[in-house]
């Protein structure tokens, strides 16, 4: 087994496709990318995906593999980070982590600003659950990241977007008639729920629905916005999410706004208050000027 089979059976995972896995993050062809998940299969001795005409979702087996490949790839960044700063020390370097997603529009407008300053520096980025972002600034593991305002860290936060939730539903489902969706809307409907990890999200969703008068039981509650397409797909269930996961959104699902006064969710840039880097603190003097610039791109 090697890395390349991990990395391909995530971006599979978290895209719910092998056709936008393969054309849009890996850059290989879908058949390639199909033989490999089947090499992959073959040498874990269990099927890890399930086929569908509405998409890739997981098995129970899947699901397992998933996060411990994802811890596996982790580690494998942090082993090469600490060689690099090993083999040169004295490289300046900045540490960018994403919640998964929002990297496709922040980290383009973050990489201008930096190499306009400092045209040598060493960027490294990730993207993971807003949690584990938090839970790498408090470690000094990164200098900054764009996630929700945890509030079991001591960090500091700064607003740089409001985000409106939007209902997901499969591509064929009956509410993709209308133009907006009401909160009576749902009821009645599979919901897929938003899990304990994403604590910011799951708060936001709840007084949403309480405010609304409806009572929304989950079916599944899940933290991983692919594994929240992928339900909504197989499972022909619906459920509400920031506008950022239509970044990700495979075919056979489509997103509707809500009705009404829409809920919001911040997205922050956060960092430890003990950090002193100087290349952080230039950062957050651009901050206005990267909110304009990414502000201006998606109007």
């Amino acid at each position: 087994m090697e890395l390349r089979h991990l990395r391909y059976f995530i971006a599979v995972a978290e895209t719910g496709s092998l056709t936008v896995a393969a054309e849009r993050r890996l850059h290989t062809s879908q058949p390639s990318l199909s033989r490999q998940i089947k090499d992959l299969e073959d040498q874990v001795g269990a099927d890890l995906l399930i086929r569908s005409a509405r998409g890739i979702t997981l098995t129970e087996a899947g699901k397992v593999f998933f996060e411990h490949a994802r811890m596996v790839l982790s580690q494998v960044d942090i082993a090469i980070e600490a060689a690099r700063r090993a083999a040169q020390p004295s490289k300046q370097r900045f540490s960018l982590g994403f919640l998964t997603g929002q990297e496709m529009t922040w980290l383009p407008e973050a990489m201008h600003i930096l190499r306009a300053e400092l045209p040598n520096i060493e960027v490294t980025v990730s993207s993971d659950y807003s949690p584990d972002l938090a839970e790498s600034l408090v470690r000094g593991k990164l200098d900054l990241a764009f996630l929700r305002a945890e509030p079991d860290y001591d960090l500091a936060y700064h607003p740089v977007t409001h985000e409106s939730l939007i209902v997901l539903m499969p591509s064929d489902h009956p509410l993709t008639s209308r133009k907006t969706i009401r909160p009576r809307d749902l009821v009645g409907e599979p919901f897929i729920g938003i899990g304990k990890k994403a604590t910011v999200l799951q708060a936001v969703i709840g007084d949403y629905l309480t405010r609304s008068g409806v009572e929304m039981t989950p079916g599944q509650l899940v933290d991983n916005p692919a594994m929240v397409m992928s339900l909504v797909a197989s499972t022909r269930g619906v459920a509400l999410i920031p506008t950022y996961v239509e970044n990700l959104m495979p075919w056979s699902v489509v997103s509707r706004p809500l009705a009404g006064e829409v809920p919001t969710i911040d997205l922050v840039v956060g960092y430890s208050k003990t950090n002193t880097s100087p290349i952080l603190k230039m950062f957050l003097a651009h901050l206005d000027d990267l909110i304009a610039r990414v502000s201006k791109l998606q109007k």
